[in-house]
């Protein structure tokens, strides 16, 4: 028979909020487990069986798991500027939707992007009030700023954003391998994170010009060997600086034996990757179909199969979205031709259920989706409190069906615009409910998520 625990004066300890699931990611992997909540935060973690009591007492069903609320660190919410394209209310209501408690937004293609304390200050007011989910901010480095990096840094950003080649918006240019250099250098000395879009602007220049229907084409136009270039200039600056460097949206697998050499040699790099290279192939984009388009490019099969073994051997450390979302004129879905289209996927709603249908079938579980999501977005950013069932962390939690299927409707996604490259796609994985900070999520109701700061909690 179980016992109540009992507080100071004898009587029953009493909680805000108590889960009672025969499925938890923990630790431990997946448990048995009665969850506590006190004031937002895991206060107690028992067996099934223990006696506690709470003010609400949610019992899960016996199809449903209990997870952390996923961490997605790279998300392109746009707003100001590009509110069109996104905003904060949709892009973090399609966020609880999809059982991601936290997202930290990327420095562009906001107007202005996020590359001085002023125009930090103009996103976080943009944010404020709108927020169904936590959101943290990302800083730019870009070729006239290295001045504004260590203020940027003071002010809270999880770290900074550079790219090797054309962004895609002119008010974001890239750095060159000196500037870079010098902006790691900066970096370095206060401890900062450098995240890198890497692809060789110069390679890209040779290559192919996209334009027309033929997805061959555009994948001609963003070879390996320009991510692989730009990769191994990443990890030489690395190497050079000290400076803590993450590859963003890994797509080429040629480079994983490089990064796993790196690492062995003791740079201090991690990499991340996204679902939808883990999910599609070039051989299944139809010519014209613009809504696959992105930078760097969904590759071949095998390409795929090698990005999964990366992510299996702990080469690759994390699962983020990289949501760039646009209006569906930009997708220039009228003609079809990927040299007009803007480059982006948009699928912050999606990524669990699109990321678990792949990994169940090469015999993965959810611990190793709740590893990839949400503890390894959350260590990047040093959100230690974020993204795992853990004593004294945020009680950010998702209840999430994973033999409930479903097809992607874009009707029904919480995104802008009804734009998806999933769309049509049947899928495994539904998320019933999602929490946070012991309060379940209503994107109908107002909007309770924080701005969030580096080193603060």
């Amino acid at each position: 028979m179980s016992v109540p625990r009992m507080d100071g004066g004898g009587r029953a300890e009493r909680y805000d909020l108590v889960f009672r699931a025969r499925r938890v990611v923990t630790a431990a992997g997946e448990v048995a487990r009665c969850i506590a909540v006190r004031d937002g935060t895991i206060v107690a973690i028992e067996p099934l069986e223990a006696a506690l009591v709470g003010d609400i007492v949610v019992e899960l069903e016996d199809d449903e798991v209990l997870l952390p609320g996923l961490v997605d660190s790279h998300v392109h919410v746009n707003e100001p500027g590009r509110t069109e394209w996104e905003g904060f209310a949709s892009a973090t209501r399609a966020a609880a939707a999809g059982g991601v408690t936290t997202i930290v937004d990327m420095p562009l293609n906001s107007i202005p992007p996020t590359t001085t304390v002023d125009a930090l200050e103009v996103k976080r007011k943009a944010a404020a009030d709108q927020a169904f989910v936590d959101v943290g901010f990302w800083g730019g480095a870009v070729p006239d700023n290295l001045a504004d990096l260590r203020g940027l840094h003071d002010a809270g950003v999880f770290g900074f954003k550079c790219f090797l080649l054309h962004s895609g918006v002119d008010e974001f240019p890239h750095l060159e391998p000196d500037q870079l250099e010098a902006a790691m250098r900066e970096i370095a000395s206060f401890g900062a994170l450098m995240i890198v879009h890497a692809e060789d602007s110069h390679a890209i220049d040779r290559a192919v010009s996209p334009h027309g229907e033929d997805y061959d084409g555009f994948l001609r136009s963003r070879p390996r060997g320009a991510e692989n270039l730009a990769i191994a200039t990443v990890i030489e600056l690395a190497r050079w600086t000290g400076a803590r460097t993450h590859i963003l949206h890994l797509s080429s697998s040629d480079a994983i034996p490089m990064i796993r050499s790196a690492r062995r040699d003791g740079v201090r790099l991690s990499v991340e990757t996204c679902p939808h290279y883990l999910t599609f192939t070039a051989e299944e984009v139809a010519d014209g179909a613009t809504q696959f388009k992105c930078c760097p490019p969904i590759r071949e099969a095998d390409n795929r199969e090698e990005l999964w073994r990366g992510l299996t051997h702990g080469d690759i450390d994390l699962v983020v979205s990289d949501h760039s979302p646009c209006t569906p004129e930009l997708k220039r879905l009228d003609v079809g031709d990927f040299g007009l289209a803007w480059g982006g996927i948009a699928s912050l709603q999606l990524g669990l259920p699109a990321v678990w249908t792949e990994a169940r079938r090469r015999g993965h579980t959810l611990v190793d989706v709740v590893r990839w999501m949400a503890e390894g977005p959350a260590d990047q950013t040093g959100l230690l409190h974020k993204g795992r069932v853990a004593l004294g962390g945020d009680a950010d939690l998702c209840v999430f069906a994973p033999d409930q299927a479903f097809v992607v409707d874009p009707a029904r996604l919480h995104h802008k615009n009804p734009v998806s490259a999933y769309a049509g796609r049947p899928l495994a994985g539904v998320v019933r409910s999602t929490w946070l900070a012991g309060t379940r999520v209503d994107i109908d109701a107002e909007p309770r998520g924080r701005l969030l700061r580096r080193g603060l909690r």
